[in-house]
């Protein structure tokens, strides 16, 4: 009776494991870009957002291009922005909440293709105290880093998207 539970049980799984297969269901964390073997990525020279997505395209295993080939796709990292605008005052006139939009644009050329330009913005609240002065520094670099992890996922997720 136990024996019939457990491969009845393993059925299950194994028939639920070929439908989530069969769907072209993958999770979200490294997307197959293999449509893309190698990719030229362009920005400036310290772009901690380029840093990110080509780390991306190594865990993807895409090649990166030293130089343009017009063969190849090419992503160009035309701005990065980061704005803040004030959300709410105390009352001695100091600002408690800021919110943060985190601005991107970008082309994507593929091989025979004009350019493509993207943009998008994420948004994040951010709350200030002028006595905890570090650790709000800190606070904010850490939800910057999350923004560009963000931005990373989601230009990665468009390149997928066009292949």
């Amino acid at each position: 009776m136990a024996a019939r539970l457990l491969l009845a049980r393993l059925a299950i799984l194994w028939l639920a494991a070929c439908l989530l297969t069969g769907c072209g269901f993958h999770l979200r964390g490294n997307l197959p870009l293999s449509q893309y073997p190698a990719i030229y990525v362009q920005s400036e020279a310290h772009s901690e957002l380029a840093a990110l997505l080509k780390q991306r395209f190594v865990q993807n295993k895409v090649e990166l291009l030293d130089s343009y080939q017009a063969d190849k796709p090419a992503l160009t990292l035309v701005r990065d922005t980061l704005e803040r605008r004030t959300l709410s005052l105390f009352a001695n006139g100091q600002v408690a909440e800021y919110e943060l939009i985190y601005k991107v644009e970008y082309l994507i050329q593929l091989a025979g293709q004009e350019p493509q330009r993207y943009q998008f913005e994420l948004y994040r609240d951010y709350q200030d105290d002028p006595n905890q002065a570090l650790a709000k520094a800190q606070e904010l670099e850490l939800l910057l880093s999350e923004l560009r992890q963000q931005a990373a996922n989601r230009i990665i997720r468009q390149l997928a998207r066009l292949g």
